[in-house]
Parts: C-alpha cells; structure tokens; sequence
C-alpha cells in the first residue's frame, strides 16, 4: 500500500502577504502624502506669483486704458495710425495662420505617419523658431531679401525694384517674418497627437480602397481636429503678438509698417501712455479672448477621451 506524499500549498503565505500588503498600503499613502501646510504654502505662493505678475499688470492695463474716459480711449484706437497697425495685424495673421494650418498638418502627417531618412532632421527644423531669438531671424531675412542681401542682387531682385515692389520694409517681410516665429505650434500640436494614434487606421481604410484624400477628410481630420484647433488658437495669437522678428523686417513707417505692438511702443516712448495703454488693451483682450477658448478646446478634448474610455470599458 503506498502512501500519497503529495501536499497542497498552505494558504497561510498567501494570507499573510496579502495581510502584509493591507498593512504597508496606510504607510505608503502616508508616505506619498505632503503635510497639509505644505498644500496650503504652495497654493499660496502660486496664487500671489499669480497675482502679482499676471493679474495685477493686466488690471492696470485696463486701468490706464480706461484712466482719460471714454472718449480718449475710443479716439487713440480710432486714430489714422492705429487703424492702420490693426489692419496690418489682421493681414499677417490671416496669411500666415491658414499657412501654417496647412505646413502643420503636412509635417505631422508626415512624421508620424511615414519613416524616412531624415525626420529627425526635420523635427530640429520645425523646433527651430522656438531656439532661434525672433530678432535673429528678422536679421536673418533682411540679410537675405534686402536690397544689398541675397535675393535683392538677383534679376528677381532687380525686377521687384523696377515695378517699386519691396519685401523688407513692407508687408511681405511682415508676413514671412510671422509665418517663421509661428510655424511650429501647429505641427508641435499634432505630432504627438498622431503618433499615439498610429496608422491602424489609416490602413485599414487602404485596404478597403480609400484614397489618400479621403483618409485625411474622413480618419484623419477628425480625430485630430481638436489639436488643430488648439494649435491654431495659439499659432494666431502669437501672429497678433510678435515683436521682434516684425520689428527688424517692418522698418518702423508709421500708418504702413506698424503692426500692433510696433505702434504701443511708439506712443509709449512718445509719452502717450493713455492711447498705447488704450491699444495694448486690445491685445490684452485678445489674450483673453485665447485663453478662453483654449480652456473650451481643453474642455472638449477631455470629454471626448473620456467618452472615448467609456466606450472601450463597455
């Protein structure tokens, strides 16, 4: 007769880590909690870092905008000149966004898309304005497009001085000028969008016979269109609010050349502190106007990832 000397494992190992496990977790979360002053102390200080470099120079602006009446602030924003530099803000922004609308989406498209030779090449390119100072780059294109630059002694040079046609000192070195600080918050948006969504997608609308056009239109705007939002958001106010690169290309003619910022500084070395408040007003708004929509994009992309982490649970 033979004895079965096999043995079942004891649960007592098992009930004992896992007793070990209830015991250490009050410790853990005990040792990953800062003490409540600690909270409070850094809620404090972010909020008066807040205040004191955020909110109070903003409510001044206002102040001083607003400090004459009425009348005062309706004419320095009405003026001949200040008219003029909002026009020229508008029309820089509204070539230079939709272009970089279209550069963005291309280049997210295409890294995280694609694999080539080359691409991180690419991404230092698209990173470039964001290390290079905008002033160096205005220095840049008037180097290249001024009259004794690059292009301006070439015969295409040459026939843009004989038709009276200039690209430095004019709108065109104002549009490129913008088009080059702005150019990355598009892409930079998207690529990182894109590449978490991968290409499943996108093939397996190959396969069931869809154009390239049709997968943009179709897969990949919509579930991108939210960071294109976003970026273009911050792309135009960055175009409404640049400074240096406009400021070397521009030349400084007052009512031609001044976009926004240009004409504040003016008034205000001028003495003007009610009208270049007056108008710095505007682009304070703006910025709010910005920040509130981008809350609302921010808003709509969580609900969208939460609706979307719904459906997968289910």
């Amino acid at each position: 007769m033979t004895t079965d000397t096999t043995t079942l494992p004891s649960p007592i190992p098992a009930a004992a880590a896992a007793a070990s496990r209830h015991a250490a977790a009050p410790r853990l979360r005990a040792a990953n909690a800062e003490p409540a002053w600690v909270k409070w102390s850094l809620i404090a200080a972010a909020l008066a870092f807040l205040t004191f470099f955020l909110f109070i120079p903003l409510a001044l602006v206002f102040a001083e905008a607003f400090k004459k009446g009425w009348a005062v602030y309706l004419a320095a924003v009405t003026e001949p000149d200040a008219l003029e530099a909002i026009k020229l803000t508008l029309i820089a922004a509204v070539i230079a966004v939709p272009m970089n609308l279209v550069f963005g989406l291309a280049a997210a498209w295409c890294i995280a898309k694609f694999e080539f030779h080359g691409k991180n090449v690419l991404l230092t390119l698209i990173d470039l304005p964001f290390s290079v100072s905008p002033v160096i780059s205005g220095l840049i294109y008037v180097l290249v497009f001024g009259l004794q630059g690059w292009f301006g002694q070439t015969w295409a040079g040459e026939l843009l001085r004989d038709h009276d046609l200039k690209v430095i000192f004019a709108v065109p070195g104002i549009v490129l000028a913008t088009v080059f600080v702005t150019f990355p918050f598009v892409a930079r948006e998207l690529i990182p969008l894109m590449q978490a969504q991968g290409t499943e997608q996108e093939e397996a609308a190959r396969v069931l016979g869809a154009n390239g056009w049709q997968i943009l239109r179709r897969i990949t705007l919509p579930n991108v269109k939210w960071a294109l939002l976003y970026g273009v958001i911050l792309c135009n106010a960055r175009a409404m609010g640049e400074f240096g690169a406009v400021s070397v290309v521009s030349g400084h003619i007052r009512g031609q050349t001044n976009t926004m910022p240009l004409h504040i500084e003016i008034l205000y070395n001028e003495y003007q502190f009610a009208a270049a408040f007056a108008v710095a007003s505007l682009l304070a708004l703006l910025a709010l106007v910005t920040l509130s929509l981008k809350y609302a994009v921010e808003q709509r992309v969580k609900a969208q990832k939460r609706a979307a982490s719904g459906e997968r649970s289910e």
